[in-house]
């Protein structure tokens, strides 16, 4: 695992317990020397996660698109930062940069792209593994209603399973490790 996507808000959420959570992800990755590949954002759980990386010691890299740059204002202390025209290219750039994801609490934007990783690994043009760290139970409901697609007939059992359910940080980047220990 040499780096991974972080999904994430761009706000801090209204519990500290999503902050705490994002800084121990980001101390883990340089502890273990996984670059963190995220949207290049300076505020909320996406600044944490980059913040926490870098005072450890490790690499980061941000993609954001040119005009979010200004509106979330990006973080220009990372260690590469890319600027793209569209978010679709910053979805595909940062998945083409890493060997996994994994998706902390967040809005529209992080449930967009945690779905859209997920229907490009159902359709094969993503390969790598997809975990949610279910901080404070804050996908329980998300996770109901996929067991419901699936009860429902609108999501295959095998697809349902490509979604990862980690509750702590540890078990999330342990997850990430069986399955290309698996695929190797």
């Amino acid at each position: 695992m040499h780096s991974i996507v972080v999904y994430c808000g761009s706000s801090p959420g209204t519990n500290s317990v999503y902050k705490e959570v994002a800084i121990e992800l980001g101390e883990k990755l340089a502890a273990f020397n996984i670059r963190l590949i995220y949207g290049g954002g300076g505020f909320g759980l996406m600044g944490n996660v980059a913040d926490a990386v870098m005072q450890n010691g490790g690499e980061v890299t941000g993609v954001i698109p040119n005009f979010l740059a200004e509106l979330e204002v990006a973080h220009n202390t990372l260690t590469e930062l890319h600027f793209v025209e569209t978010m679709h290219e910053r979805k595909f750039k940062m998945v083409q940069l890493a060997k996994g994801v994994i998706t902390l609490p967040g809005g529209y934007g992080t449930f967009d792209e945690l779905f859209e990783i997920l229907a490009w690994r159902q359709l094969k043009l993503y390969d790598g593994p997809i975990v949610v760290i279910n901080v404070n139970g804050y996908y329980d409901l998300m996770l109901q209603q996929l067991d419901r697609c699936v009860i429902d007939g609108f999501l295959k059992a095998e697809n349902r399973a490509l979604l990862i359910v980690a509750e702590s940080v540890d078990e999330a980047l342990f997850r990430i490790k069986e399955f290309w220990d698996q695929v190797y």
